[in-house]
């Protein structure tokens, strides 16, 4: 069913919101996937914050041009899948997975940053940790050298007798020498 001029700018209209909101496109080969697979992977996708758009490669390079990802217009050819996210990983990370477990999906390019990404590119974007992981790890590494301070001062006031209780029972003797 081929759609008309409207139909058409309707389209490219809404592929460049998306590519001006987003910070990552990935670009997938879906030859020979089932139906129900590709709603498993349209399903995941959606719950991460990924919008997957199967399009004509005509619209898309309209879309794209002028955005960060027009970079990648020359890739977009065959059966392609569109994978955009606001989330620099999400997009790499939801076709990776699906990837993984289905030999159908063959992950084709992306782009992050103004750059174009080849498979391995997009695979290494993939497999950086969330926002909210890092964070974590963050914090962990701070707070690293404060928890090993503190268990070292707790194993020495362990050591000279008890830490704060043993300082009033060895000023107690002292008082009573002044009185």
């Amino acid at each position: 069913m081929s759609l008309n001029r409207s139909e058409k700018q309707a389209v490219i209209e809404e592929v460049t919101g998306l590519a001006a909101k987003a910070q990552t496109l990935v670009m997938a080969e879906y030859r020979g996937i089932t139906v129900a697979d590709m709603t498993k992977l349209r399903n995941d996708a959606r719950s991460k914050g990924v919008t997957l758009s199967v399009l004509k490669n005509t619209l898309a390079r309209r879309a794209v041009a002028g955005s960060a990802f027009e970079i990648v217009g020359e890739q977009m050819t065959g059966p392609l899948i569109y994978g955009f996210s606001v989330d620099a990983t999400a997009a790499a990370k939801v076709v990776a997975d699906f990837a993984k477990t289905n030999d159908k999906l063959v992950i084709r390019g992306g782009a992050y940053g103004g750059k174009s990404l080849d498979v391995a590119g997009v695979k290494a974007l993939a497999s950086i940790p969330s926002k909210d992981v890092l964070l974590a790890q963050l914090c962990g590494l701070l707070m690293s050298p404060i928890s090993r301070t503190a268990v070292v001062l707790g194993a020495l006031a362990a050591k000279k007798g008890g830490g704060a209780d043993a300082a009033p029972a060895e000023s107690a003797p002292a008082e009573a020498a002044a009185a």
